[in-house]
Formats: C-alpha cells, structure tokens, sequence
C-alpha cells in the first residue's frame, strides 16, 4: 500500500505541475513576492500532500536561530522534500542551482520567475564569481539565499565535500550562515519511486558570524555543525527504526 500510495503521489506531482505552471507564468508582470508566493503554493501542496497520502510529517528544532534579516542557508541535500519544506521553514528565498534546469519547458520558465541564482557548475572560479554578484544583490533585496554545499543529492549515511560557493559568499557579503540538517534521505531516498511513513527532523543550527573569518572557516563551521548533526539525527533515526521493529504498534 505504501509503494501505492507513492506512485499515485508522483503521480499528482507531475500533473500538478502541469496545471500549476501556467498560473505561475501569468504572475511575471507583478514584483517577486507576488510571484513568490504564488508559487510556493505549490510547494505546501506538496508537502500536505506528503503528509496525507504517504505519512511523511516533519517537526523542526532550533527555529529560535532563524534571523530576521537575509542570511545565507547552507543545507543538506538528501532529497526533493527539502527543497519543499525550505519554502515553508525560512523567509522568501533564491536558491543557487544548476542553470540547466531553466531550460526546461514550462517549469524552467516558471523558475525563472524566482530569481535563482543559475550556474554553470562547470565554469569553475566564474560560477563563484556569479555567486558573489547575484548573490549579494538577491541579500541587498531582502531575499534569502539557498545553497547546498554538497552540490547534488547524497544517499542517507553518505557525504560529499562541500564547495566554497556559499562560504565565499558570506565571507565576501558579511551576511551570516544558517547551516541546516535533516534526514529526509531516510523517508524519500535517492533515486527511489518509494516514499516511506515517519517524521522527517529538520535541525536548525547556530548562525554562522562569517566577519573575520575566510571562505574556508566559514565552509568548516558549517559543515562541522551540520555532520555533526547529522550523526544525532542518524542515531536517532536508527533507534526508532529498532523500536518500530521490535514494537510495530509504537509507528506512526
């Protein structure tokens, strides 16, 4: 029934979008919060969606660190489910992704509309450049920015090394650093049509006062604070698992 109940949420995704899209575009006269907020409808459908149809919830600690003014969030990527819940969690956002994913018909256009920060991840020091520039002017604007250091998706249990893009950006700007850690990886894993029940933990960490402090620093005390996090969020997750095992009745 779960695998079911999966296939038919993907499903809904893809027609959705489908019929969502052409209402986002309409929005491109009106000024990016209008747009944004239109837009991100879509992805709180998706995440009650989640929750309704699949039994994937979340709860968030450490929503007491989230700043009231534009910061920088440097967060695991193991999952799309994030990049759902981001838009729920913190402030109007950009995120900083690859720019193939503008060219796509209809959704790339839609995309658009949010002022992302697209790159070309091949261009080396240029795509660090163009994080710097847009980066700071999406900050100057009110934005928030978005990044995920790791670049991709990473299975549950497994890292990558993080990149300097959004270190840099703060190291250059002055704007903080808001690391984020989540084991969504757990209840929508890469590359899996199967989404599977339980509580998803988002963990909000300390903000990161990158003055003083080199692109390098920055990178380490996120990705420090994260992993570290990450290991809690892991065990925690192992030991529910144990008990859901040994005791069916205590799963949600």
């Amino acid at each position: 029934m779960q695998l079911i109940a999966s296939l038919i949420y993907h499903a809904v995704t893809v027609i959705s979008l489908i019929l969502y899209v052409p209402i986002v575009l309409l929005t491109f006269p009106f000024p990016y919060r209008v747009r944004y907020g239109v837009a991100t409808q879509w992805a709180t459908f998706m995440i009650w969606l989640g929750r309704v149809l699949c039994g994937m919830r979340y709860e968030v600690e450490g929503r007491e660190n989230i700043p009231t003014t534009p910061t920088i969030v440097m967060g695991k990527h193991q999952s799309t489910w994030e990049t759902y819940a981001f838009q729920q969690i913190f402030p109007p956002q950009v995120w900083v992704l690859k720019r193939e994913l503008l060219r796509l018909p209809f959704f790339g256009w839609g995309l658009a509309l949010m002022e992302p920060i697209a790159i070309n991840r091949a261009a080396g020091h240029r795509a660090v450049e163009q994080i710097i520039e847009q980066g700071r002017a999406r900050l100057e604007s009110g934005k928030w920015v978005v990044i995920f250091p790791e670049g991709t998706r990473v299975p549950r249990g497994k890292r990558r090394k993080y990149g300097l893009g959004g270190a840099v950006l703060a190291a250059e700007t002055g704007y903080p650093v808001l690391p984020v850690a989540h084991n969504a990886g757990t209840f929508w894993p890469r590359r899996s049509a199967k989404l599977y029940r339980g509580t998803i933990r988002v963990a909000i960490g300390p903000v990161i006062d990158p003055t003083g402090l080199s692109a390098e620093e920055v990178r380490d005390k996120a990705q420090d604070w994260i992993e570290t996090k990450m290991m809690e969020l892991e065990s925690r997750t192992e030991m529910a698992e144990l008990i859901t095992k040994r005791h069916p009745g205590k799963s949600k």
